[in-house]
């Protein structure tokens, strides 16, 4: 492929993207890991830990390319490629952290790079696919992606998690990859190419939306058995009486404007007489977010210290604007933190305390992308035996 072929920058955007998605994992490993360092520190082992990452990987995948030129390699890729996507989609258990807390330089620089050498099988192999055998197009497409995750990590982080449609497209972009790639396997490549053409077309699209379909259905089951209440039906919408009489509300709150607007909505019902005054008895307002838990295998490098501190600062964050509104309204609250799935979190929490109400954003995705996605307000409105108010 030359510079001037559309397939080359057809090839190049795809190997960016799919370093961009598959490498959110190295990304929390290299901010943890330089987290408990100075803050010059933090600087040098990031610097050096990827910078020697970067050398590693491209090097592992150079080997992947020269092997993906051996007959059924490319079948047998393409199948764990479809594996890898599917898991993208699918809710992460929370590992138990027990790696070292790296708390000198040296410590710091040894996890980033044990830890990209473990878990970059998913990058190495998606890359080497999109290359489609090109050295040239392998290391200009890591040469621009990797330091955009290194260097702009937690950005990346939070555009993931404030819009899960980034890691669908990216999931479907790996399906596409794998339905290439298997296509043209040497062993099946000129079969294809004499009696069924068309494959070339159909397998990456096959791929792209198989994998979506198939990994939101798994998604779907793992989540939703545990998190029903037992014995509880999806309660009804809260009438004006129950929003009038609610005098222990549980505010959700992730950080996003939706949640703001929530607790706008709150505030007004507090001040014009929903604040549970004609229900007697003092009136408890409760703050709760919820962090995705980090994958099993970057808790393998990082300690639980570190972890729980990672945690609780993103929290902090997500609920520095709410409190301030509520501050200023004069309205107190506790403030609590969990990590898990949101929906289940947020529904055993009002279950709990006995909430009489939940308060929360719709987080605003649209029909189109809620029936993709899924969304969270409408997983709590389906496993919470307490009202749920959402604010459009």
């Amino acid at each position: 492929m030359s510079f001037a072929s559309p397939e080359f920058w057809v090839a190049l955007l795809q190997i960016i993207g799919i370093n961009i998605v598959l490498s959110g994992d190295n990304a929390v490993v290299i901010a943890l890991a330089a987290r408990s360092l100075p803050p010059a520190q933090q600087k040098r082992a990031i610097a050096w830990g990827s910078g020697a990452a970067v050398v590693m990987r491209i090097l592992l995948t150079i080997v992947a390319v020269e092997l993906l030129r051996l007959p059924y390699l490319k079948l047998i890729g393409a199948a764990l490629l479809l594996w890898i996507a599917v898991q993208l989609l699918l809710p992460e258990d929370e590992g138990d952290g027990h790696g070292a807390a790296g708390g000198t330089l040296a410590a710091a620089i040894k996890t980033i790079l044990l830890a990209d050498l473990v878990m970059s099988l998913d990058n190495v192999i998606g890359v080497a696919a999109a290359a489609k055998g090109s050295v040239v197009l392998l290391v200009a497409g890591l040469a621009i992606s990797i330091p955009l995750v290194i260097f702009a990590s937690t950005l990346l982080l939070g555009l993931m998690g404030r819009f899960p449609v980034i890691v669908t497209i990216g999931a479907g972009l790996l399906g596409w990859v794998a339905g290439e790639m298997a296509v043209s396997d040497p062993a099946i490549a000129a079969w294809v190419d004499t009696q069924m053409p068309l494959l070339h077309r159909i397998a990456p699209a096959v791929g792209a939306i198989g994998v979506v379909l198939v990994g939101k259905w798994l998604a779907a089951r793992r989540t939703a058995a545990p998190a029903e209440p037992r014995g509880v039906a999806p309660v009804a919408p809260p009438t004006d009486a129950q929003l009038a009489a609610a005098r222990r509300t549980l505010l959700a709150i992730d950080g996003s404007d939706d949640s703001q607007r929530a607790a706008h909505r709150l505030i007004a019902m507090r001040r014009h007489g929903g604040d549970g005054a004609a229900a007697g008895g003092p009136i408890e307002l409760h703050l709760l977010n919820v962090q995705p838990p980090v994958p099993g295998d970057v808790s393998t490098f990082v300690a639980d210290a570190s972890i729980e501190r990672y945690h609780d600062e993103r929290s902090d964050a997500a609920l520095a604007a709410s409190r301030a509104l509520l501050d200023a309204a004069g309205i107190p609250y506790q403030v609590h933190a969990a990590v898990g799935d949101p929906a289940t979190e947020i529904a055993s929490l009002a279950e709990r305390l006995r909430c009489d109400l939940i308060v929360m954003g719709t987080r605003g995705l649209g029909a189109t992308a809620a029936a993709l996605l899924g969304s969270v307000a409408r997983r709590t409105v389906e496993r919470s035996a307490v009202p749920v108010l959402l604010a459009p």
